[in-house]
């Protein structure tokens, strides 16, 4: 496939600031698509399915970060490469970008070569690892699935100091109340019962596998405020206490062991 069959879609609340850009790029041969906000962006993306988005990093109502939380959460869009385009010049934000999934981080104002080159850079890099396959079923997840993921993978990520309801919700481009709504009807579950569910699980693979981790350790990683707070918890809803389980689970590991060796 060549340059120009390459779709490229612009997410930016202020495309006229772009318009040295989309000229180039249509010069260029590229085919371009515009999205004034992050709302429109994700739409435009799922039903174009671009070759690479170029994505403005601070806009109204949804972050750029957001955004691409939930571009990454959904089968068809999560191997299309995104540039973050920003006047942020925190390295805090270039890293957060890298780290979301994004290829690329190019200040603005841009210089139009410059971003032209390097999205020719992106376009070959994933036509080369084999990248840019579309969904074979051209499906796409439903949208209230592709907020719960993005929001599951942003707690699971930080068990240590779980963000708020509202940090998460903004996170992932949705309002407290939808965010409760959406898992009550996909998982029949709160925010907060999801959260100490997950704790719990993590707490006993980390008793399961690690035997010499100090139960104050694992407390600390999972954010208890002490071991004694963590041994309430973990026992309210295994009915063992943390060193039971872990004595438990040991004494069954050795077991099996003898068996399959016998």
């Amino acid at each position: 496939m060549q340059n120009y069959l390459a779709h490229i879609l612009l997410i930016d609340d202020q495309p006229e600031a772009l318009k040295d850009v989309v000229k180039l790029l249509i010069a260029k041969d590229f085919r371009v698509s515009q999205a004034s906000s992050p709302q429109s962006g994700l739409h435009r993306a799922r039903a174009i399915l671009p070759d690479l988005i170029v994505l403005d990093l601070y806009m109204p109502g949804m972050s750029g970060f957001s955004l691409c939380r939930l571009l990454q959460e959904d089968a068809a869009t999560k191997d299309i490469p995104i540039i973050f385009l920003s006047s942020s010049l925190l390295v805090e934000d270039r890293i957060k970008g890298l780290e979301l999934g994004g290829v690329d981080f190019v200040s603005k104002p841009c210089y139009p070569p410059e971003l032209l080159a390097r999205i020719r850079v992106h376009l070959q890099l994933h036509r080369s690892t084999d990248k840019l396959n579309k969904n074979p079923a051209g499906t796409t997840e439903r949208p209230e699935q592709v907020v719960l993921n993005a929001a599951v993978k942003l707690i699971l990520s930080n068990l240590q100091d779980v963000p708020t309801l509202a940090e998460i919700a903004q996170a992932v481009g949705t309002s407290d109340k939808t965010l409760l709504r959406i898992f009550r009807h996909e998982l029949g579950s709160t925010v907060f019962a999801f959260v100490r569910e997950a704790k719990i699980n993590k707490a006993k693979s980390l008793l399961a596998n690690n035997p010499t981790l100090p139960i104050e350790d694992i407390a600390a990683l999972l954010g208890f405020s002490s071991a004694a707070n963590f041994s309430t918890a973990f026992k309210s809803r295994e009915g063992l206490s943390p060193s039971q389980y872990r004595r438990i689970f040991s004494a069954e590991s050795q077991e099996l062991s003898y068996t399959e060796k016998s």
